[in-house]
Formats: structure tokens, C-alpha cells, sequence
């Protein structure tokens, strides 16, 4: 993943820029769980890489997930707790996709 992405979806050092692909996750992301956006969440995960400026060590990557990263991690906690696979939408596929 790079950071030009991160940025271009809309996650940037000054907040989730409005009309933009982050806004509308946003939205989304609070109109499912009741109002908030969850620490944790796609959203709240790319707006911290967005803010720190940064993807590099996140370890989510043009080729896949890197093994021993935090995005291995994330990918890992995500699947044992829906059964054993991480599903579309979640934190993990989303964050990969972008």
C-alpha cells in the first residue's frame, strides 16, 4: 500500500477530507455500528496511517500481507474472531484493498 493512496482516498495529517472515498467509509462504518466509527475499524485504521504519513511499516503491501507485520497481526485477531477467515468488508480486506 502506499501513501499516495492512503492520502488519495481522502486520509490525510489533517483529518478525513469531506466528499472523498475516507468520508464516505466513514459514514458507512458509523451508519453500521449505530453512530461511531470503531477503534480498530478500516476507518479509524487507515486515518491513523493517514495522519502519521506513513504505510511503510504497516507491513499491507502491493504483493500481500507481510508475514510478522502489524497488518499479519490484524489479519490474524480478524480471523480467529469470525472463524477462521477474514471477511470482505473488515478491516483487513478493506485496508488491503486501499
Amino acid at each position: 500500500m502506499s501513501d499516495q493512496n492512503v492520502h488519495n482516498a481522502g486520509f490525510t495529517s489533517s483529518g478525513i477530507r469531506g466528499g472523498s472515498l475516507a468520508s464516505s467509509m466513514m459514514s458507512q462504518e458509523a451508519r453500521a455500528s449505530g453512530g461511531g466509527v470503531h477503534s480498530g475499524g478500516p476507518t479509524s485504521t487507515l486515518q491513523e496511517m493517514g495522519a502519521r504519513g506513513s504505510t511503510h511499516s504497516s507491513g499491507f503491501t502491493s504483493s500481500g500481507i507481510s508475514g510478522g507485520s502489524l497488518a499479519s497481526n490484524m489479519m490474524s485477531q480478524e480471523a480467529r474472531s469470525h472463524g477462521g477467515g477474514t471477511p470482505r468488508g473488515g478491516t483487513t480486506s478493506t485496508v488491503q484493498s486501499i
